[in-house]
This record gives structure tokens, sequence and C-alpha cells, in this order.
């Protein structure tokens, strides 16, 4: 028989014997009434402690009434129950195993927490960052406790009297435990409430007092190991931040601000421009800056990392903002926006007077909102109306198309970078060894890590960053980088993407252990966007994706092609940053040599439409006069226009009507826009919700849905005769179905040829989309919440859709 066995068995017979000494008190009168007193307690403190033995009961609230509990209480109750003796005054009572403390099969506590996850995590969210990271913690916590108490029950065994004050209820011998103070407020007590589950027979069993106290104390715990572990980070940032190439620089930088009103700063990528110039402004008195940055991730990340070094708290000082998203206060002096946040307030604030300083950073990406922000800058610059100071930054590439766009009146400081030698490997992937469906063959990334493995010991410390051009080669390569961990060992796999958690995003910055290799797989956002200390080998694709803009059809697609000579040479520098690196590139050098210099600007390759029409509800004049650092082909100017009359966004004198102004409200494409405000309008709130979503992630269906027949087969039963966008949906709902009923939904996606990270991202999709509708006062709330009339399945779907994600998304990782 099993200890766990053993102790259950032992608690039903001494519950037995106290329920039938109980009953025999009770039939004997003239009796001490205290001996029943102390029984019915000793009985209460019995029924609260059965769950700590795997035991499922329910409970009151008022059984944890504030004031009620002591620090004897919560230890007797947790850690000594079992092993006080129950003294009874009766007259010539006999002696049986309830008068004896057990000496061998002394029960531990088991701490069940796992099984209060779900309430435990709303409740304290606003302490914990990475929920992964606190219950990895809590295992070990567990793991921990039970050893120590395990040798504890061991050592008061050996002992022939318990070192128990049985008369006064308190333990003899002090323990830290013992100093926590259990005393439940108004506060706790309304958590304490709230922390239940339902077990296997439906009924619903909540936490215990002491199982609660237990919990503050992991979590205080927990909570002093990150602040121990952040520190650690923040000693080692503190010995690199005045090493900087920037900080050099910071006088002069500053002095050229207040002297001039527009400066441009060219520097290499991980120079420290990004982080450092904000702080340095603020040094400077400046109290009102703005820093745009072209992706979400950038945001977020340079604002954890700047509110770090200034070691001020999160949206204090600094703090961010993007769409759907916000973290700032009165008080924050440095806000990093994306830029095309930052457009939609200039709708507001046509000066943008809530700002001293404004920096454009990474100008040299050349994204569609930073080309029209630079315009919408040049704009503001001929106003005596501003006296905003204008900041460009840029790394080293082209700056001369910035220093003329803005006459040459611009200000250059240029910051060398800290680069070390970089070696240079071509490894080119020849197309014999391509996978006849097409999808990526992760041979190749596998070799070169075993390259590494063969010359460079785990002693050199150095870890590696993949550029690929999208999340499913990303997907691919991790999957089989897993795989070859498995044999060898020693790699810590992660991914970077723009769709990951930010808690995903974070663990790429932690350091990795001492004898082993982070392994980074990224999107083209690592170029630029995200520094990454330690990076010593690069492995690049040669690829990236990017959005083209089809005239003639007027659709745009998603389109995998070589890089640019410039996005080479800088992926490349991410590899001499801290040291000699390595850059192994997996095309040739007549690869390389065919390469265009520069990325073509988004402005030339993708829709215009909802630029033009932001464009003219800013009232910034003919859009064909507008300064754009380099203008669209005259002819894509057209098309837009027609379109956006087309629509009627616009009338035919190129005015905007309230049609166009609510389009222009909405953070999304027109033809979509249109299809949230339409939907509203005849109350198809849910269906149209996911639908946008839908249509706004590239198509679920892998190639192989289409080639294997048994996916074929397996897709018949979701095609829809209204066409593809009605296939998907039907997909996208039996999904979210199949994942209310727990089934294994990746293996159900592989099945159908399905890319399950897609649907994922439709679930976060809907949920914006909604929030858009709300913010815009085209939808109220309530109306988008389930209601008694619809089935038990559309309230699932839509619970589903909305919440779903960051649950199973955790899972996913």
């Amino acid at each position: 028989m099993s200890d766990h066995r053993q102790h259950r068995e032992y608690d039903k017979r001494k519950d037995s014997d106290r329920d039938r000494h109980y009953h025999h008190h009770r039939k004997h009168k003239g009796k001490d009434k205290r001996d029943t007193d102390k029984y019915e307690r000793d009985m209460d403190h019995r029924a609260k402690d059965k769950f700590y033995h795997g035991k499922k009961y329910r409970y009151e609230k008022n059984d944890f009434k504030h004031g009620e509990n002591s620090a004897s209480d919560c230890h007797t109750s947790s850690l000594h129950q079992d092993t006080r003796k129950y003294h009874s005054s009766h007259e010539s009572k006999q002696p049986n195993e309830t008068d004896q403390a057990p000496s061998k099969h002394c029960p531990l506590v088991e701490l069940q927490f796992e099984r209060f996850r779900r309430a435990l995590n709303k409740l304290f969210s606003q302490f914990i960052e990475d929920e992964e990271d606190l219950w990895n913690f809590v295992k070990k916590y567990e793991q921990a406790r039970k050893k120590k108490l395990e040798e504890e029950v061991e050592k008061k065994n050996r002992n022939e009297t318990e070192p128990f004050y049985s008369e006064l209820d308190i333990p003899l011998v002090y323990d830290q435990v013992h100093n926590i103070n259990i005393d439940l407020n108004v506060k706790d007590s309304e958590m304490l409430a709230c922390l239940e589950y339902y077990d296997d027979n439906d009924r619903r069993c909540g936490m215990t007092n002491a199982l609660y106290e237990e919990w503050k104390l992991l979590l205080r715990t927990y909570l002093d190991f990150k602040q121990k572990e952040k520190f650690a980070t923040l000693t080692k940032i503190r010995e690199t931040q005045h090493s900087l190439p920037v900080a050099q620089y910071k006088q002069e930088i500053i002095d050229t601000i207040k002297r001039e009103r527009i400066v441009i700063i060219a520097g290499d990528t991980g120079c420290g421009k990004s982080t450092q110039i904000p702080q340095y402004l603020v040094q400077a008195g400046y109290e009102r800056i703005a820093c745009t940055q072209p992706r979400r991730i950038a945001c977020i990340s340079l604002s954890k990392r700047v509110a770090y070094e200034t070691l001020s708290q999160y949206s204090d000082t600094v703090g961010y903002q993007i769409r759907f998203e916000k973290h700032r206060r009165v008080s924050t002096k440095i806000v990093f926006i994306t830029e095309g946040l930052l457009l939609r307030q200039v709708s507001s604030d046509s000066f943008l007077s809530s700002y001293d300083v404004l920096i454009l950073d990474e100008i040299h990406e050349r994204h569609l909102h930073g080309d029209f922000l630079l315009g919408v800058v040049k704009c503001l610059l001929h106003s005596s109306n501003v006296e905003m100071k204008i900041i460009l930054m840029s790394a080293t590439i082209n700056i001369d198309l910035f220093h003329a766009y803005f006459d040459r009146t611009a200000k250059i400081i240029k910051v060398p970078g800290r680069l070390y030698p970089i070696q240079l490997e071509y490894h080119p992937v020849v197309d014999a060894e391509r996978s006849k469906t097409e999808k990526l063959d992760p041979g190749p990334y596998i070799r070169i890590l075993t390259i590494i493995d063969k010359k460079y010991p785990r002693s050199e410390r150095g870890d590696v960053l993949v550029f690929m051009s999208g999340i499913s080669e990303i997907s691919s390569v991790v999957r089989a980088a897993q795989e070859y961990n498995e044999k060898v060992g020693g790699w810590i796999i992660l991914s970077l993407h723009s769709t990951l958690s930010l808690e995903e995003q974070d663990k790429v910055f932690h350091y990795a252990p001492e004898g082993h290799r982070k392994l980074i797989v990224s999107t083209n956002i690592a170029e630029t966007s995200v520094t990454i200390d330690g990076i010593r080998f690069v492995i690049d694709s040669g690829k990236v994706k990017e959005m083209s803009y089809d005239l003639s059809l007027r659709m745009s697609t998603l389109q995998e092609m070589w890089i640019s000579k410039a996005n080479a040479e800088q992926r490349k520098g991410r590899a001499g940053r801290t040291g000699p690196g390595i850059c192994y590139r997996l095309y040739s050098e007549s690869q390389y040599a065919s390469f265009p210099d520069y990325a073509t600007p988004e402005i030339r390759r993708v829709s215009i439409d909802s630029l033009l029409l932001s464009l003219v509800c800013m009232g910034l004049g003919n859009v064909r006069k507008f300064p754009f650092l380099e203008p669209p082909p005259p002819e894509n100017i057209e098309q837009s226009v027609r379109s956006l009359v087309q629509h009627g966004a616009i009338d035919s004198s190129e005015k905007a009507t309230s049609l166009g102004r609510f389009l222009s409200d909405l953070p999304v494409d027109i033809p979509l826009g249109k299809i949230l405000i339409f939907g509203s309008m005849f109350h198809q709130i849910d269906t149209i919700l996911s639908l946008t979503a839908v249509l706004s992630v590239q198509s679920p269906f892998t190639n192989r849905a289409f080639r294997d027949p048994d996916c074929e087969t397996a897709r018949k039963e979701l095609e829809s005769e209204h066409g593809d966008p009605l296939t998907v949906l039907n997909a996208y709902r039996e999904w979210l179905e199949v994942k209310k009923d727990r089934v294994r939904s990746r293996a159900w996606c592989k099945r159908r040829g399905i890319e399950e990270q897609r649907f994922y991202e439709v679930t976060k999709l809907r949920s914006q989309f909604k929030q858009v509708l709300e913010d815009s006062g085209l939808v109220q709330s309530d109306l988008t919440a389930p209601d008694d009339s619809m089935s038990s399945r559309e309230r699932a779907l839509r619970h589903g859709e909305i919440k779903l994600l960051k649950a199973l998304k955790r899972k996913q990782a």
C-alpha cells in the first residue's frame, strides 16, 4: 500500500473513532462542557484540513471570518494537525489509536495550488509578469517544501516526545514559517472567496486559510527571487551602459538638440541610440518626449529596457502606447509609440502640442507610416506655432536622402558602432535540398548548429541568431532544433516574432546559464528593432516576406523574396557587437551580388488607399502635392483616389464623406472597415468580427491541404459554396469547438492541412476589432455579450473567441 493511501486510511479510521467519541460525550450529562467545545473546534479543524489530503469538500465563506484564525491555527492545521494528541478529561476512558499521536504514518501536507491556477492567475496578475515562469517556480517550491516536511517528520518520529505544547496548541520549536501573519483583512477575505474549483463530481471546492497563506508566502518568495534576478541583470546593464558608443557623444547630442530645431543622428545598430538618447533628453530637462517605432514589439521592449535602466516604475517615467494597449500616465516623460498611432494623434492635435521632443526612430526602414510621418513633420516645421524639437534616428544607411529631404539644414551627428571582426561563410542551399511540397527544409540550419557544436566548445560563450522569412518557417526550424537538442543537449531554443506574447518575447533577452547557448529563430524584426546581447553566430536565410499590391487586381499578397544588400549587412552586423563573430549565409556570393542595394520602400509596393484617406481627413491639402520623401507612382495615386470615390469615402471633389471619416478612425483597411461598419448597422456583430479577422490573416490552409488526398477529404466538410472566406470561417469555428472539447487541436489541424498559428491570430484580431468598434462608438460593449437566447454552442464560441487566446497560446508555446 502506498504512503498516500495509508495516510488516507489512517484519516478515515481516526475520523470514525473521533465521531464515536464525540457522540459518546454528547450522551453523558454533567461532563465537562469544555471537552465538547474543544472537540467541536478540533473537528472543525479536521474538516478544513481534509483538503490537503486529496479529499474534496465544499466550503462556505463564513468558515473564514476576519480575526478568527491565529498563527498557531495556520501552523497546526497545515503541519501538525495529524501529529498532535487529543487530550480528553473523560473519566476512565481507555486509550485507543485516537489518543496516540501517529509516529510512523504522519500524513504530509500536499499543496495543491494547481487546482486554483486559473483563479490565482486572475487575482494576482498585477504581480506576475510571466505566468509559466511562476508555475515552474511553484512546482520547485512544493518539491522543496515537501522534502523539508519529510525531514521534519522523520526527526520527530525519532524523538520520544513530540516538540508540541498541547495546552497552548503551539509548537515548541520555532520555524520561519511561524512568522507568517495569517489574520485576514477584508481584501484577503474577498480574494479567498474567489479561489475555488469544481471537482470531478461537479462540487465546488474552496481554498483553506492555511493554503491561502502558504500561497502568499510562496508569492512573496517568488517576487523576492525575481527582484534579485532583475538586479543581477541590472548590474550587467550598468557595466555596459557607460561603455556604449553613443555615451561618448552625450554632451554633443544634448547641446546640438538645444541649439538646433531638427537633428539627424546616424548610428549603427546596437550603438545605444534608441535606449540612451531619450534618457539624455530627460536629464537635460525635457519632460514630454515621444519616440516612434515601426513595430509594436520595439515599443514594448524599449519601454521596459529604459524603465529598467532608469529604475522608474513601469508607466511612471517611461511608458508605451500601441494599438489596443496603453501604458502611460500624466507623469510619463518618455513614451514609445508606434508610427501609425502618432499619426492618429495628429488628427486630433494638428501641432502635437503635447510633446516637447519628437524622435522618429528607425526611419531607414521606410515603412508606409514612417514615410507619411516624415511628410507631416515637414509640414509642421513650416508652421510658426510649433516649437517642438525633431530628432531623426537612423542606421548609417542612405543618410544623404534624409539630409536632402530637409534641404540640408538638419545637423547630422554620426555615432560609430562598436563592431568586432566578423568572419563570413557562404553555405548555399542547393535546389535538390528543397522539399517537393515547397516546405522549408530545416536540414541546412541543423548542419550549421552541428558545425558550431564541433568547432566552438560551450565554454566559449556566444548565442545563435537565425533570420527566417516568416512564422511558419520559424516553426519548422524550431521543431528540428528541438529534436537536435534532445540528442546533444545544451541549447535553449526560442522564437521571436511580432505575434508572440510579451513574456515570450522577453525570454530572448535573458542570459543563458553556464554551459548553454541560446538559439533564437527570428523574423527580420531582429535586424534593427530589437537588440539582443550575446549574439556571436548569425545564420541568414537571405529571405524576407513583404506585402505587394497588384494594381490591376487590386489585391495585396504576402510574398517571399530575397533581401537587399543593406539588409544582409544589418543581419551580419548582429554577430559582431560583443566580440568577434561569424555569419553563415545560406546563399552564394553570386546571389548576394544580385541583391538590390536597398529594399523597395513600402509606399511604392503597397496600397495607399488608407494613407490618402487619412491625408484628406487631416486637411493637409491636395494629395498629389503632399511632400513625400519618395512619392508613390502617379498612377497609384490616381487609382487610390478612384477607389476612395467608389467606396464612398470621398466625394467627386475629393472631400471626406461621413463614411470616410468613420473609416479613417478605424485602424483597418478600408474594405474591412466597411464590413465592420455595415455589420454593426445590421446587428451582425458576432459573424462580422470573425469574418473580418479571418480576412485579415494569411490563409491557414497549407499547400499540403490541396495536394494530400487525405487532407482534401477531411477538408470537404468545412467547404462552403459561397467562397473561400466562409470556408476559412467554418474551419475557424470548428477549431474553436475542438478546443472547447479539449481535443488535440494540433492533430486536428494537421489532418486538414491547416496551420494552427493562423487561428490564434484570428482569435486575437477578433477581440481587437470588437474593441475598435466599441472605441469608435459604433457598438456598445453589452451588445456583444451572450444572452439567454443564444444556443450553448454560440455562447461557447462567443466566450472562447474572446478569452481563449491567452490560455491556449501558452499551451501552444
